[in-house]
């Protein structure tokens, strides 16, 4: 069992998701991300905009497909830093990264669309000692994100953006 001293909360402490529903719960993950950015884009914003069960807002990530190429959409957690934005490629805890982990470490180069207001980032993955720098930021964004690492042995992701051209 892996631990991270930044990480407040125990494992013992956070209820596993059990393996039988990992295909389940990944499938309903996605039918309800599609519907969500689809409501989240014709609104420009106003409808669908906060993580479910939170206050927490979201925007809505474009990637470029690690193998095909495609333009992808995911509805993220809308976490500024600075003038920089943050992903976490914690997909709740599980065992595996989601797929947008991947499309973003071959292709950097991604749009955010907040609120109506699409730019373009350059991200790139943290560094074990940038995250831990981090966790607190985040963490004060987002509480359950710290559950999260707790839950897993994988080392969750963390990307810092940039604007593009900054």
């Amino acid at each position: 069992m892996k631990t991270y001293d930044y990480v407040k909360t125990k494992r013992e402490d956070v209820q596993e998701i059990p393996e039988k529903w990992i295909g389940l719960v990944r499938g309903m993950l996605k039918a309800y991300s599609r519907f969500n950015i689809g409501v989240y884009k014709v609104s420009k914003g106003r409808l669908m905009n906060t993580f479910p069960g939170s206050d927490c807002p979201i925007c809505i990530v474009t990637t470029t497909g690690a193998k095909s190429g495609l333009k992808r959409e995911v509805p993220l957690l809308h976490l500024p830093y600075q003038d920089k934005k943050l992903m976490i490629a914690s997909q709740g805890g599980m065992d595996v990264a989601p797929a947008w982990y991947y499309n973003v470490r071959k292709h950097p180069e991604i749009d955010f669309l907040v609120k109506g207001v699409k730019k373009t980032y350059i991200a790139r993955q943290v560094s074990d000692e940038e995250k831990a720098m981090l966790w607190p930021h985040l963490c004060s964004l987002y509480p359950d994100v710290d559950e999260y690492q707790a839950r897993t042995d994988r080392n969750i992701p963390v990307f810092m953006c940039e604007l593009k051209g900054n």
